[in-house]
């Protein structure tokens, strides 16, 4: 089978609904750079009204000079990650020794909802957050005057403290990104490929419409945006990389693909990522505290840590204890296992986090 044919079965066999093309990238900073220029260059095309480039767009390109420069921008939010390259530099907010001394476009941010837990015993409270959320990104669209081309968002922001919303919240974007003409780019270079419980974690939102683009990387072993036809150039060679993709690790995804479907790993992911809540609950009432904020979407868990200091030092010890587990954000621990993490494996972490904890309590 070749190139072409593998990216057909492969890639657009794993695509999420709705969305009919794909291009592979190298990484997922590129997969997330080149869906803002897709946007960019589908927003100028709209504009157009369908036609192509004029001479003047042509020849001010080459000067960085509008019309063919346009002042587009995309929207993003306070404690993101979108990666490292320099257009996606300026729409990752999490940690300042990412973006220190490099250049920034002027573009727009709006608050992310930080959820207060038990979501339950918190309903209300919660619900005002995101309508304040939801309120600055309104006015943030209105503000652009039209020249917000896209807006980005992670179903969870991993790196900025593993924060998520509501599936309305993610329902209200896309309807104001609807309103205002700017296209929905859903980042799912961390949540992609089973480990949410979902192939997809924007499968869980209900969305009337799909995204306008999905990007993936990481454990999909290859990355690249999905997107529709409205987001495909009409000229060739404008989206475009050496390899668009990479070969050999379209053979991995294959594979990885193929023990998503015959083991059920989504479904995995949802029932062990069930286990670890539910687990971590009862340590955080057992230990009087020491781990709150109990939160995630399949194995995707995350929780907190009284303050950054107290966070670290179990961190320290976890690893002491043969446990390799990251952080995030001011205080939070994140589990981010790979798809073959059971019950058996939850249930193993609880009783070493659990044995931990003791250790600290008795210090």
């Amino acid at each position: 089978m070749g190139w072409a044919e593998r990216v057909a079965s492969v890639l657009l066999g794993c695509a999420p609904a709705g969305l009919s093309r794909v291009v592979p990238m190298m990484c997922g900073s590129c997969a997330n750079e080149n869906a803002f220029k897709a946007a960019f260059m589908a927003k100028a095309a709209s504009r157009r009204g369908g036609a192509p480039p004029s001479p003047e767009d042509l020849s001010s390109c080459m000067r960085n000079a509008a019309p063919g420069s346009p002042p587009y921008t995309v929207l993003s939010f306070e404690g993101a990650f979108h990666g490292r390259m320099l257009g996606c530099l300026s729409t990752t907010h999490s940690k300042s020794i990412h973006k220190v001394d490099i250049p920034a476009f002027d573009w727009p941010t709006a608050p992310f909802p930080r959820l207060r837990y038990p979501l339950g015993q918190h309903a209300a409270w919660n619900a005002a957050e995101e309508a304040r959320c939801l309120a600055a990104v309104e006015a943030a669209l209105a503000r652009g005057g039209g020249n917000v081309a896209a807006l980005i968002v992670e179903p969870i922001q991993a790196e900025g403290g593993d924060f998520s919303a509501s599936p309305a919240f993610f329902r209200s974007l896309q309807a104001a990104c609807k309103r205002h003409h700017a296209y929905f780019i859903v980042d799912e270079v961390q949540t992609g490929c089973a480990a949410s419980g979902e192939f997809w974690a924007h499968s869980a939102w209900g969305l009337p419409t799909p995204p306008d683009a999905v990007t993936f990387s990481k454990k999909m072993q290859l990355a690249g945006f999905f997107c529709g036809p409205e987001l495909v150039a009409k000229e060739a060679y404008r989206i475009f990389n050496t390899w668009m993709g990479d070969p050999v690790r379209m053979l991995q995804l294959e594979a990885v693909l193929a023990d998503v479907r015959d083991f059920d790993l989504a479904q995995n992911a949802a029932h062990t990522g069930a286990v670890l809540q539910t687990g971590l609950l009862e340590l955080g009432a057992k230990h009087g505290g020491a781990i709150s904020a109990v939160r995630g979407a399949g194995t995707l868990v995350a929780f907190d840590a009284p303050s950054a200091a107290e966070r670290d030092a179990l961190v320290a010890s976890l690893r002491q204890a043969g446990v390799d587990i990251p952080v995030c954000g001011e205080r939070t621990i994140r589990c981010r296992p790979g798809l073959f993490f059971t019950e058996r494996h939850a249930r193993q972490f609880l009783g070493i986090l659990d044995g931990v904890l003791g250790e600290a309590g008795e210090a």
